[in-house]
């Protein structure tokens, strides 16, 4: 059991005193260093207001060994998505972490896509799949990188690597965002979204290339969202050079034809 060691754990992660949690729960100070203490133990009353107050289950705050979790997984927790509190709700995200137990990035290329989809939830796929790190990235975040195809995303090219982050909450996606997408049927996707779940349960794709039409994505076709956070990629963006030459060209014809006039008026 792990009761001790997770309440102190999650104390602590809040910067609470001992005291102040006593005090929040009704309780002697001395009673809770005992509970952090492995003393005693708490009643079960008391032991459900614990688990109330820091959002989870008795069955995790007991039998989850809370220090082992990655922090992007006790920030989830710290989120209300315990799994026994939210059940199926709660999207469970099979990950990897290095030696130092920070979360990895995963990455998925295009060789390895169509296992993604059915190994997505599988971790002995997970684990074989090739992992870095950029440290500039939120640590508290969960991370993975897809290797992109077709061009219907253009002026991000294909080939091109995506990292997003991944999305627990899919009510929560702003409309006008970038994703990529994991669906039942289609394997993954990376498109603009129109979020509508909450109006007819569906997001609208879009691609930037106007040469694809949207289409509607009903949400239980869905396995997985990862918003859209960088691309790295070996080609310049074509489609912005195209618009910057187009504008130097409209220059130059403003300044001919000042000129001309110019010329004309003398």
């Amino acid at each position: 059991m792990y009761f001790a060691s997770n309440l102190r754990l999650l104390r602590k992660r809040r910067g609470l005193t001992q005291g102040d949690l006593a005090q929040a729960l009704g309780i002697k100070r001395p009673t809770l260093n005992n509970y952090e203490n492995k003393i005693s133990g708490p009643p079960l009353d008391v032991l459900a207001a614990i688990a109330d107050y820091f959002g989870l289950s008795m069955d995790t705050l007991v039998r989850v060994d809370l220090t082992k979790l990655t922090g992007f997984q006790l920030k989830e927790l710290e989120q209300g998505n315990d799994v026994y509190v939210r059940g199926s709700r709660l999207r469970i995200l099979t990950s990897t972490v290095g030696p130092d137990n920070e979360e990895n990035i995963e990455l998925v290329p295009e060789k390895a896509k169509a296992g993604y989809l059915t190994g997505f939830a599988d971790p002995e796929y997970i684990s074989s799949l090739p992992v870095f790190r950029l440290p500039f990235l939120d640590r508290e975040k969960k991370y993975r990188t897809f290797q992109v195809s077709g061009d219907s995303m253009l002026p991000v090219p294909e080939g091109a690597w995506v990292t997003g982050e991944f999305v627990l909450d899919w009510h929560a996606i702003k409309s006008g965002e970038a994703c990529v997408i994991l669906t039942r049927d289609e394997g993954i996707s990376f498109k603009i979204i129109q979020n509508n779940i909450s109006e007819n349960g569906t997001l609208k794709c879009i691609s930037l290339n106007p040469l694809y039409e949207p289409y509607d994505l009903p949400v239980d076709e869905i396995r997985e969202i990862w918003r859209f956070v960088h691309y790295i990629s070996p080609e310049l963006p074509q489609g912005k050079v195209e618009i910057e030459h187009l504008l130097r060209s409209i220059n130059n014809i403003q300044n001919d034809v000042g000129e001309l006039k110019a010329h004309l008026l003398k």
